[in-house]
C-alpha cells in the first residue's frame, strides 16, 4: 500500500468515514494489475486509487458497496477472459482474486459536560471500544481523563450538536452541570435525526422540568420521545462509577438495537429466590 493511500485509510478511520479496502490477493494470466494492488471505495461511490480500471474495478466498487452495508468481508474472484460463463467483456485473459475489506468503524460516544459522571462513562466506553469526544468549558476538569478519549470539542453544546453530521451508530450523551446547558443542549438535539441515541442525565423532577420547558418553546411530543431521560438502566445506580454502567448499557443496547432483557431468558431456569420470573 503506497502511504498516500494509507494515509487516506487511516484518516478515513479517524473521521469514521465507512469505506473499503480493495486488495488484489492473487491474480493468473494477463490481468490489468499484479497482486497486492489497492484501492479503496466509499459509502458514497468515490474511490481513491486503481486495481486496474475499466468494467471490472466497476464491479468490484459495487461489490464493496454492498460490503459495506452488509459489513462483510468478501473475497471473490473475476474471469477477465471472454467466452467464461461468468465473463463480463473483458478480454485481458487472465483472472483476478480479490479481498473486499470493510473498514471496522467503532461506535462513537459524544459527551456534553466533563463532570465526574461524564468522566467515569468515558473510561467505561473507551474500554470497550468507543470513540469518546466531550464538550466541556472547563479544561481543569479534563486533566485525569483516559488519553484515548481527550477529543474535547472547543464550541458550546447547541452549535456543536447543530453543526455535526449524526450517524446512526452514535450517542448523544448529556451529563453536563447544570439543568440549563442541558436544556439548550437538547433542544438543539431533537432537532437532529440521525443520531442512533440521545440521553440526559438527571432526577425525574429535573427531566419533567426541561421537557416542560421544552414544550413551552413549541417543541414536538413526537421528539421528546426519542429521548432517554433519565438516562440508562434501573439497577439501582448511585456512585458515578455505576451511573456509567447503567448508561453504557443502554446506550449500547439502544445503538445495536438488543432489549437489554436477561441472558439466561429462554433457557427454562427457574429461579428458586423469591421474586422468581
Amino acid at each position: 500500500m503506497t502511504e498516500a493511500l494509507l494515509a487516506e485509510l487511516l484518516a478515513a478511520r479517524e473521521a469514521r468515514t465507512a469505506c473499503a479496502l480493495i486488495t488484489v490477493a492473487a491474480t493468473s494470466g494477463s490481468v490489468p494489475r499484479a497482486a497486492g494492488a489497492k484501492m479503496l471505495v466509499y459509502a458514497d461511490g468515490k474511490t481513491s486509487g486503481t486495481i486496474g480500471g475499466g468494467k471490472f474495478e466497476a464491479l468490484v466498487a459495487e461489490e464493496a458497496r454492498a460490503a459495506l452495508q452488509e459489513k462483510k468481508p468478501l473475497l471473490k474472484t473475476y474471469t477477465l477472459r471472454e467466452g467464461a460463463a461468468d465473463s463480463f467483456g473483458a478480454i485481458c485473459g487472465g483472472e483476478a482474486t480479490v479481498l473486499i475489506e470493510p473498514q471496522t468503524v467503532s461506535e462513537a460516544i459524544h459527551l456534553i459536560g466533563g463532570g465526574h459522571c461524564s468522566r467515569a462513562i468515558a473510561r467505561l466506553a473507551v474500554d470497550a471500544g468507543f470513540r469518546v469526544s466531550v464538550v466541556e468549558d472547563r479544561p481543569e476538569l479534563l486533566r485525569d481523563w483516559p488519553a484515548a478519549a481527550r477529543q474535547v470539542i472547543d464550541t458550546t453544546p447547541p452549535k456543536f450538536i447543530a453543526q455535526h453530521l449524526w450517524q446512526a451508530d452514535e450517542a448523544l450523551v448529556l451529563v453536563s452541570r447544570n439543568h440549563e446547558i442541558d436544556r439548550t443542549a437538547l433542544a438543539a438535539a431533537v432537532e437532529q435525526s440521525g443520531a442512533g441515541y440521545i440521553g440526559m442525565i438527571g432526577s425525574k423532577r429535573k427531566v419533567r422540568l426541561v421537557f416542560d420547558q421544552l414544550r413551552k418553546e413549541g417543541v414536538a411530543e413526537e421528539r421528546l420521545a426519542r429521548v432517554y431521560a433519565p438516562l440508562g438502566f434501573d439497577i439501582g445506580a448511585d456512585s458515578p462509577a455505576e451511573i456509567a454502567i447503567s448508561a453504557l448499557a443502554e446506550i449500547m443496547a439502544v445503538l445495536r438495537d438488543r432489549d437489554g432483557a436477561h441472558m439466561r431468558r429462554g433457557l427454562g431456569i427457574a429461579r428458586e429466590s423469591a421474586g422468581a420470573e
